[in-house]
């Protein structure tokens, strides 16, 4: 009995530091996704520019396109922008969902929508608007459901409803033509 509890350290040590070993060789963006395979939960949150305009998981139900997470305050948002936009040029339809950062009632001020509508305007003047319309998930309630972890991450929704792959990170061509294309292209067939 006493060798087994010799040893129980050196065993212990051994399983942490094949765990975090395996970290050292694993790619945080290819982490798996529980929606994919699974309907786009529902919501009903306003346009970002047209407040008054509802978005629901239904009303973009026909069509397959990309949900792309994002916000002008994220460089890696921003640095897409361009490439994005030259894939809307192309025919493939993307659906901005805007997530906002949590503010501290204590040292921000408060929210102002006609700040962030100018703010996003300007940015997407800037960078190119590959977005047929954003979606203002201002309590990030969707992207919660989503399992969004930050920006940008982008889902490509099939004409049914249904989350078909999940990407963290941005979209550039390399990962268009590796990862996204051929999955967009198979849910886009008729």
């Amino acid at each position: 009995m006493r060798k087994v509890l010799f040893y129980a350290p050196l065993a212990a040590f051994l399983a942490l530091a094949l765990f975090l070993l395996s970290g050292l060789f694993s790619d945080p963006r290819e982490r798996a996704s529980a929606i994919v395979d699974k309907p786009l939960p529902e919501f009903a949150l306003a346009d970002l520019m047209q407040p008054d305009k509802i978005w629901t998981a239904e009303a973009l139900k026909g069509e397959t396109y990309l949900l792309n997470v994002w916000g002008v305050w994220c460089p890696t948002c921003n640095a897409e922008l361009g490439y994005l936009t030259e894939l809307r040029e192309q025919g493939v339809k993307i659906v901005g969902l805007y997530y906002e950062l949590p503010r501290d009632p204590a040292f921000d001020a408060p929210f102002d929508l006609s700040v962030l509508q100018r703010d996003v305007s300007e940015k997407l003047t800037q960078n190119g608007n590959p977005y047929q319309f954003n979606i203002l998930d201002l309590d990030r309630s969707l992207s919660l459901d989503l399992g969004v972890s930050g920006a940008p991450e982008t889902f490509i929704i099939d004409a049914s409803g249904i989350v078909r792959a999940h990407h963290i990170g941005d979209i550039n061509p390399q990962v268009w033509r590796a990862k996204l294309a051929p999955l967009y292209q198979q849910w886009s067939q008729p």
